[in-house]
This record gives structure tokens, C-alpha cells and sequence, in this order.
């Protein structure tokens, strides 16, 4: 009787046990299945060996942080997904109704560092983008890489197409701002991705209103501080956040002027205020060959 009853004690534990295995692994397939569906919409692999998180502090350059734009034309809108499984995490997935081949942008005035080709892995072909002081943006997935490494470019300019080269369930642009080397959360004319989930974006990117800026090249002027660097301020004011600096000497492209705080400076004292594609500088420390405005009036 004892060893009967063991016996079916210990059948009655295993069936259990079985029936605990097969409920729990098809709470497993329902959530795997669940997380399929919420993914399915973009994938793509992380960065290829050796370019993913570097070690370095994320602190160094907070506060000079260039005016970054959507990496896509004035106007146009996009929808941004970020997601807890994306590598990096801090990514943005771009995507609209029929986007490969469309055109990619500069987010920020900048030097080309990197133009690289995947394969079929990971980034497939892919930008990387120096804006000073530490940050760096990446464009991957690309269809055609319209730059070379050591180019200067210019915010809005054109650099690759849209396209689905790489580890990627489909067309989009993967796009990353980095500080030292770390991903950080993409800001865009002035406000932080959403994070996680989709939103739709409509880019600020060389708008003639909006961003500060015009589309047109109003005139160049040479900055002359004798010495320091000349700060680059988010507004025309000396309380504005700065975005960046220009070294002295340097010859800059003014898209727009608008009166703003006083400076003191090289030429005497102004309140007018250049627009150079990322912020403004204080035309008191900017030669143009004139005293007056020279360029069209910021909107």
C-alpha cells in the first residue's frame, strides 16, 4: 500500500510538472509571438564589430550641443520608432510609404568621418558624421552614400538616398546621435526623440522659417575675436544656451541676420546677429564688409 501510494503520488507530481513545462513554454511562445508582432513593423542588426559603444563620458560637450534637424528636407514628415530591443538602444528607425531612395540629409553642419559598406550585415552602407565637441550622428541602411570622408558638409545638405542595405526587414533610415563615442537620445529643432514607441516628425531641416535659418546663402563674413573662440548661441542673445563655437579666423556663411541682446566687440557694439546654419553669433565679431545688415532678415 506505501509503495503504491508513492507511486501514484510521484505520477500525479510528474503530470503536473509536465502540464507546469507545457503551460510555461506556451507562455513563452505567446509572448515571443506578442513581441514579434510589435517589432515586425522595422528591424535591423546593431553596429558592425568594434563600432558599437565606445567607452567614454557622456557629460563633456553637454551645452554645446549643435542645433540638430531632422536628417531629412524641409517640411517633410517622418515617423521616428524606437524600440527596447534596438541596438543601439538610443536609435531612431525612420520610415514613410514608399521612402527608399529618398533623400538623406545632414541633421548638422559637419566632417565626414566615416563611409563604410556592410555587406548584407548590420549597418549595410553607412555614414558617420563629426559635428565638434564631441557629438557625431550616424545614417545607416542607405541605398547611396553621397559624401567622402574628410568632406565638410553643410546642415540640409545631401549626403545618401533611403534604402534597405544591411541587417533590415525592410526601406528605412537608422539614424544615431552619439556624445564621445555613446548613443544619447536624438534631439531634433531643440526637442528629445519620444521615447518608446512611434512618433510622427515633420523636419525643420533648412526651413525659411523655423529653425532660425533661410534656404539661401545671404552672405560670408570672417570672424575676428583676436584669440578665443566665438560662441554660437541657440537665440540672439549672450543668455542663450551655447550650441558651439567657431575659432577665430574662420570664414562662415550667414543665412540670415536678426537684432537681438548688445555685444561690444571687434567692430563696436551691435545687437544684429548672424545665422550660420547651427545658432547664431554676434555680427560684432564678424567682419562683412559692411555696418549694417547683410543678409536677409531671420524669420
Amino acid at each position: 500500500m506505501r509503495i503504491r501510494s508513492f507511486l501514484t503520488h510521484a505520477a500525479a507530481a510528474s503530470t503536473f510538472l509536465t502540464l507546469s513545462a507545457l503551460l510555461a513554454s506556451g507562455c513563452a511562445a505567446t509572448t515571443a509571438d506578442e513581441d514579434d508582432e510589435e517589432t515586425e513593423e522595422m528591424w535591423d542588426e546593431g553596429p558592425p564589430d568594434g563600432s558599437g559603444e565606445e567607452v567614454g563620458s557622456t557629460t563633456s560637450g553637454v551645452g554645446n550641443m549643435p542645433n540638430f534637424q531632422l536628417p531629412f528636407p524641409c517640411d517633410q514628415v517622418w515617423a521616428g520608432q524606437t524600440r527596447t530591443n534596438h541596438s543601439p538602444i538610443r536609435s531612431v528607425d525612420f520610415n514613410r510609404s514608399g521612402d527608399e531612395g529618398d533623400k538623406v540629409v545632414a541633421a548638422a553642419a559637419g566632417k565626414v568621418t566615416r563611409v563604410a559598406n556592410e555587406g548584407n550585415t548590420s549597418y549595410g552602407r553607412w555614414i558617420e558624421i563629426d559635428h565638434g565637441n564631441g557629438y557625431r550622428t550616424r545614417y545607416a541602411h542607405l541605398s547611396e552614400q553621397s559624401v567622402s570622408v574628410g568632406e565638410q558638409v553643410s546642415q540640409g545638405q545631401k549626403i545618401g538616398l533611403v534604402g534597405n542595405t544591411g541587417g533590415s526587414s525592410g526601406a528605412h533610415l537608422h539614424y544615431e546621435q552619439r556624445l564621445n563615442g555613446v548613443a544619447i537620445k536624438p534631439v531634433f529643432n531643440g526637442q528629445t526623440a519620444y521615447f518608446y514607441g512611434t512618433k510622427n516628425y515633420t523636419s525643420k531641416n533648412k526651413c525659411s522659417s523655423g529653425g532660425g535659418g533661410g534656404q539661401t546663402a545671404g552672405a560670408t563674413g570672417t570672424v575676428n575675436t583676436s584669440g578665443p573662440d566665438l560662441t554660437i548661441r541657440a537665440e540672439p542673445s549672450t543668455s542663450a544656451d551655447a550650441v558651439g563655437s567657431v575659432p577665430d579666423g574662420s570664414k562662415v556663411t550667414i543665412t540670415c541676420q536678426i537684432k537681438g541682446s548688445s555685444v561690444t566687440g571687434t567692430y563696436g557694439t551691435s545687437s544684429l546677429w548672424d545665422y550660420i546654419g547651427n545658432g547664431y553669433i554676434a555680427d560684432a565679431y564678424v567682419a562683412t564688409g559692411s555696418d549694417g545688415q547683410v543678409a536677409p532678415t531671420c524669420k
